[in-house]
């Protein structure tokens, strides 16, 4: 790791501040979560496609996290907890929890669905939901799930990592993934500024929680994502402020495919799309969900215009 007094050259390009969105999660219960990835501008970083960040909720007033059986492809699904507790199940027949500081990554592949639910002793609930585009040779691989609890890592400058996914600050997450990724949550002390070796072919964006830290150089506001190209050898975080600054790095090896995306399905073409949402509705590919108290989800109409293929920004 460089440490802050050293000469460190930075591209030229400055850093791209992607701002949120508010998004109604799940079915008629559902809860509001803040998007910054997909948009117009961008589609992808790395192979990450998808960027939900949500509270801190008071669940006694929002009713938490209820999110019916629903299905997915062509993806794999990133869950990660500041406050509170949820409640995962699949078709793989995986009975889990999301835990603060713990990984789940559950891999779509050719089909899977899954429930989400936040547990009756969570008062508070507050994290990120983040999806991985798979690419073309293994997105129709079987269906998976890890957990993880990565332990923390001091970050000299004043800090610490948990790296839940790739490699960062000499830790790396035994969590498989299909393409180059780097996903850790970041925490810095007051005053400090941490200058982080990273992967020079990776293009990384820093999703912020709380606190306005600074990527080299350029304010990031809480709930923004910032976006850094790749060529950087490091990257250069300070928080000014007197008060802890919390975010999310994340990053990955451009991701150089077309993308279809539409509801919970990535594939490369609207006519995969339409299949899947038919698969769905005839309750085939997908299995179920034991022991989710309700009904499914029912899949959306398809939009009356063709769905158009996205990918990175060049």
């Amino acid at each position: 790791m460089s440490t802050p007094g050293d000469l460190t050259i930075e591209p030229t390009e400055a850093i791209e501040i992607l701002t949120p969105r508010d998004v109604p999660l799940g079915g008629p219960r559902a809860m509001t979560v803040r998007r910054t990835l997909p948009q117009r501008s961008r589609s992808l970083i790395g192979a990450w496609c998808f960027v939900d960040h949500y509270g801190p909720d008071d669940v006694s007033r929002s009713g938490g996290m209820d999110v019916a059986p629903h299905p997915h492809i062509g993806l794999q699904t990133v869950s990660w907890l500041f406050s509170g507790e949820i409640e995962h199940r699949d078709s793989l027949g995986v009975h889990a929890y999301v835990r603060p500081g713990e990984i789940n990554l559950m891999t779509a592949g050719h089909g899977i669905c899954h429930s989400e639910v936040s547990t009756p002793a969570t008062t508070q609930l507050h994290g990120v939901q983040l999806w991985v585009a798979l690419p073309e040779q293994h997105r129709d691989t079987a269906r998976d799930f890890h957990h993880h609890t990565p332990h923390p890592v001091p970050l000299e400058g004043g800090g610490e990592a948990r790296v839940f996914l790739g490699t960062l600050a000499g830790d790396t997450s035994p969590v498989p993934t299909f393409t180059p990724l780097l996903g850790a949550e970041l925490t810095l002390a007051p005053h400090a500024t941490v200058t982080l070796d990273v992967d020079p072919s990776y293009e990384h964006a820093l999703l912020v929680d709380h606190g306005e830290p600074h990527l080299a150089g350029t304010p990031v506001p809480a709930a923004h994502l910032a976006y850094a190209t790749p060529g950087r050898p490091t990257l250069t975080l300070t928080n000014p402020s007197p008060t802890p600054a919390r975010a999310i790095l994340l990053g990955g090896t451009p991701f150089d495919e077309q993308i279809v995306m539409w509801w919970n399905f990535i594939a490369r073409s609207g006519e995969e799309i339409a299949q899947a949402r038919l698969d769905w509705e005839k309750g085939s590919r997908f299995g179920e969900v034991h022991g989710y108290p309700g009904d499914r989800l029912p899949a959306p109409e398809l939009p009356s215009i063709p769905l158009k293929p996205r990918g990175r920004v060049r």
